[in-house]
């Protein structure tokens, strides 16, 4: 491109030659092949997640340990595994058949509620089937076609496997599919969970066992000028991961012991497995109270307009004890995220990722908020990210 006095113009900006060019393009690259590769395995990542949570907590129990016994690490590691395995096997040992006939009852409950709500909706002009649409249809014959095969199941038994396979040999393996299907399936779910709890144990028992080499080792990735920032980041991320976690479940806790109460007291059926589902859903915030409030409500439906009001009130006074009392004055200095915040940062963990996302969506956001603060306002920004 020539100018005025026709000489021809340099480049715009100044040029650094071609090397920096490609080791940018490179690094692009590079980033979105392990953005795909982190999408790709986002389920296996979030496991690790989980079992590094797990770890935090271990650890939080360990040193905790050490300022009343001083006793060396791996000892206090090994007594608060089994006092913890102990307590989780002497719930299920003491609490299981309880907690299994209520979930039973509580299932039984909560569908025939739903029903008599939706033949309520019927009557007063509101067709739920029509709003379900033609899906709904398809999955209603697709349960009676199941429910005709398992009655041919069970009237001929292995005598109609038989015949079957008589008439035509090769339907022998889709019958007898069609027969191992459920039980197959139901297997195949239980081993997986089983496999996925096994995982999370075990990282957590080693991430525990030695957290030092492990951050050790992630710090021996950063350039030796960066080692002692870096190493301040994953201090800060452990410790508000830990803070986080003892002040979640303490509320879990007062949840529980409040909505189990309260419930027993009012006569409402169920009472203990309400009590431990209100407790588990407050984990998940925001989403997770509501569906607690809303099987609460269906489940106390059964006993009568009045206990159902007497629930209401439960509900209302828990939500109020955990948003007014326990959350500000346990999770004040471990994780202050304003909530609407909170139940974006779940919309969208959840449609990246599912359940997975949604259940994992506060820890991840106290990590990202760490990041957040020490790597960009402190570092980037040079301001205080206390103000």
């Amino acid at each position: 491109m020539a100018n005025e006095d026709g000489a021809t113009a340099g480049p715009v900006g100044p040029w650094r030659g071609a090397r920096p060019l490609v080791s940018s393009g490179i690094a692009v690259v590079a980033f979105v092949v392990v953005l795909a590769l982190a999408w790709t395995a986002s389920a296996t990542l979030l496991l690790i997640f989980a079992g590094v949570l797990l770890g935090v907590f271990l650890d939080g129990l360990t040193r905790g340990l050490g300022h009343v016994l001083p006793l060396p690490r791996a000892v206090r590691l090994t007594v608060v595994s089994f006092v913890v395995a102990g307590a989780l096997l002497g719930l299920a040992a003491f609490g299981g058949a309880t907690v299994a006939q209520q979930g039973r009852d509580l299932g039984q409950t909560i569908q025939n509620q739903s029903g008599a709500i939706r033949d309520w909706l019927k009557d007063h002009g509101i067709d739920i089937g029509m709003i379900e649409g033609a899906g709904g249809g398809e999955a209603r014959q697709k349960g009676e076609d199941a429910k005709e095969t398992n009655a041919k199941g069970k009237d001929g038994g292995l005598a109609g496997l038989a015949s079957g396979a008589l008439k035509s040999p090769g339907s022998l393996l889709s019958d007898a599919g069609n027969v191992l299907g459920p039980a197959a399936a139901v297997v195949f779910g239980l081993f997986n969970a089983l496999g996925n709890v096994l995982v999370i144990v075990f990282l957590g028992v080693a991430v525990a066992a030695d957290p030092g080499s492990y951050r050790n080792g992630a710090v021996r990735f950063l350039p030796p000028h960066r080692r002692e920032r870096g190493g301040q980041v994953l201090d800060g991320m452990g410790e508000t991961l830990r803070h986080w976690l003892f002040a979640q479940l303490v509320t879990m806790l007062v949840i529980f012991v409040c909505v189990w109460a309260g419930l027993a007291f009012l006569g409402v059926g169920g009472s203990l497995i309400l009590g431990l589902q209100a407790g588990l859903l407050a984990f998940i915030p925001t989403v997770g109270p509501l569906v607690a409030g809303l099987v609460l409500l269906l489940a106390s439906l059964a006993s009568g307009f009045t206990a159902m009001l007497g629930a209401l009130g439960v509900y209302l006074v828990v939500q109020c004890l955990e948003s007014y009392v326990l959350t500000p004055f346990l999770q004040k200095q471990a994780l202050d995220i304003p909530p609407a915040t909170i139940f974006a940062g779940q919309l969208l963990l959840g449609v990246l990722f599912g359940l997975w996302g949604i259940a994992l969506a506060l820890p991840m956001m106290a990590v990202i908020k760490v990041l957040l603060e020490q790597l960009y306002i402190e570092e980037t920004l040079g301001e205080d990210a206390d103000l």
